[in-house]
């Protein structure tokens, strides 16, 4: 039976609306209707009332106004990779920006200006044109705005900063329909709220970054077996203290997939895969990579040199389109013997779910308060519960799981959470995410830029008004 959801839209409004949109605008009944509204996740499965796909900034600027003055809920997209699902919303307004797909590069400068419909693979492969790049998404068709407004972790990391630290400039259309650019002249306080403060303060139209020098790295992973995992997260702990800059790793509790490097009576079976990429000079790379290939006897080992586009797209085929999956995460100020047991103790519970630690530290902690909205620069890890089931009767059991999982790893973290990975359930997170200051800070940009709280539907920073 076809869900349907009551809006206060009416069809008039609908009407004078397409008329004056240059876009595709999509309402239920529409042919594509349903495709256009499907995000990444699974779960998330909700009916707009209209999505209204624009093709530049005036669109972006008339469905601003439209959402303002209907009253309704407004979500903004992307890429559609957000898991909390702040993309899509019952009986409102879908701004898809995903069509705005424009990329310049200038490499003389290694600046890159790009629109906020861009995927990272996209944006990898006009910048790596020119052995240029900036810490992009682990998975390469999640969108370049949302991620970079929520932080930005990255293989690139520990050498480059978070994506967010790299915004230099943005173009912004505000709650009241109006275009304003942020920047290191104007509005600075704008630019440093969008520099991981969610999409709170409108609808970014352009996003500027500075590149560095890329070339090919080092990259891939390894992987043992469950039962050595508790020695190989103790060997690693002790390796990524002193790691270089140029390294930045991920360690993944996971259950093997059906992956041709791997023997086929491996698949399935209980793992553990350290993820590796030195973006460093190649030959100095091998020495410090060497010993993450020799934690325990591997089951597999596809670690070498590949293009950094090679590295970016890895993990593409795990989380494809319509992934069921729930998260929850925080950060790490160490990585405890207490952290470990636990995070042992509550891995693998299906086939499907995985445990990511993040390996932060290196340039992440070189960028002041005053630099970004971002916090949480001094946490040696970020972990995240990645509940995922393929039967939709599972969901109740692996959400579960993920909150359970999370109540017993909060007593060894900061309190924080990263938002890119946070579900959208409730404010208190949001608050201990960024602390007293600069939660104020938030606030006051937010009474600024959008005191009717017509961008609501994000982790939200809610005006005084």
């Amino acid at each position: 039976m076809t869900k349907t959801v009551p809006s206060k839209i009416s069809a008039d409004a609908v009407e004078a609306f397409r008329a004056d949109f240059a876009g595709p605008v999509s309402v239920p009944g529409d042919p594509d209707y349903d495709e256009v509204r499907r995000v990444w996740s699974g779960t998330i499965d909700r009916r707009p009332a209209l999505v209204a796909r624009c093709t530049g900034v005036a669109d972006v600027m008339r469905a601003v106004d439209f959402a303002r003055t209907q009253h309704v809920p407004t979500a903004i997209r992307g890429g559609a990779h957000n898991v909390a699902g702040t993309g899509t919303c019952d009986g409102g307004l879908v701004i898809d920006l995903s069509p705005m797909k424009g990329i310049r590069v200038d490499p003389a400068a290694r600046r890159v200006r790009a629109q906020p419909g861009v995927v990272w693979r996209e944006l990898d492969r006009e910048t790596q044109a020119f052995g240029l790049a900036v810490t992009g998404g682990l998975v390469s068709t999640t969108g370049i705005a949302g991620f970079t407004l929520g932080g930005g972790i990255g293989w690139l990391v520990r050498r480059c900063g978070m994506t967010c630290d790299n915004l230099i400039a943005a173009d912004v259309v505000t709650a009241d329909g109006q275009l304003v650019v942020a920047n290191e002249l104007e509005n600075t306080g704008l630019l440093w709220g969008l520099r991981g403060g969610g999409g709170n303060f409108g609808v970014v139209t352009s996003l500027e970054y500075a590149l560095h020098p890329v070339g090919p790295v080092i990259g891939g992973l390894v992987i043992y077996s469950a039962a050595d995992a508790r020695t190989v997260l103790s060997k690693y702990r002790t390796l990524v203290a002193d790691a270089p800059d140029e390294l930045s790793t991920v360690v993944s509790l996971l259950s093997i997939p059906p992956v041709p490097f791997v023997p086929p009576d491996s698949h399935g079976k209980p793992a553990i895969a350290v993820l590796v990429c030195w973006s460093g000079p190649i030959p100095e790379g091998e020495a410090v990579v060497a010993p993450y290939r020799s934690l325990a006897e591997p089951i597999a080992d596809v670690i070498g040199p590949m293009p950094y586009t090679a590295q970016q797209t890895m993990l593409d085929p795990l989380w494809p389109k319509g992934t069921l999956t729930y998260w929850r995460s925080g950060f790490l100020p160490e990585l405890s013997d207490g952290a470990v047991d636990t995070l042992l103790d509550r891995a693998w519970p299906n086939g499907l779910t995985e445990i990511h630690l993040h390996h932060l530290g290196g340039a992440v902690t070189r960028y002041g308060d005053d630099h970004a909205a971002y916090r949480n620069r001094e946490a040696a890890f970020a972990y995240n519960l990645l509940a995922r089931w393929a039967d939709p009767a599972e969901d109740t059991s692996c959400r579960a799981w993920a909150r359970s999982a999370h109540e017993s790893m909060e007593r060894f973290g900061t309190g924080a959470a990263y938002l890119n990975f946070l579900p959208a359930e409730d404010e208190e997170p949001v608050r201990a995410t960024f602390g007293a200051d600069a939660y104020a800070r938030l606030v006051a940009l937010k009474d600024r830029y959008d005191p009717g709280n017509l961008f609501r539907l994000n982790h939200n920073i809610r005006p005084r008004g």
